[in-house]
């Protein structure tokens, strides 16, 4: 069976594209965010919440991205390539779960009754 192999050009670095893309994200949600607090939509500390959760998914997305695009222009690399798309997808993922597990545990304790002592 013949090896397919797609030139994608000079490998790239990734932690430079993580880089620019959690740049990129934080500008795309930071701005699409701003928007939603000043029409009151969300608020201040949501939007905040949210442009840092965006930034760090585009970041991880970006460099998945990029190692998947050098590992397919590598002969032998589609399990690699798989490896890394899966990693940015498992990455994007964990942050979801983080974030959910937050939000239970700030809503658990803040709807929790303060016991005090009334001795």
């Amino acid at each position: 069976m013949k090896e397919i192999t797609i030139d994608t050009g000079t490998p790239r670095n990734v932690l430079g594209h993580v880089i620019s893309g959690a740049v990129a994200s934080a500008i795309i949600s930071g701005a699409i965010n701003y928007k939603k607090a000043q029409s009151r939509q969300i608020t201040k500390k949501d939007a905040i919440k949210d442009t840092i959760k965006k930034t760090s998914q585009g970041a991880i997305v970006t460099g998945s991205a990029i190692a998947t695009a050098n590992y397919l222009g590598q002969k032998g690399g589609l399990f690699k390539a798989l490896t890394a798309a899966s990693i940015g997808m498992m990455g994007v993922y964990a942050i979801e779960v983080i974030e959910e597990k937050l939000d239970q545990k700030y809503l658990t304790n803040e709807n929790c009754p303060v016991e005090e002592d009334y001795e």
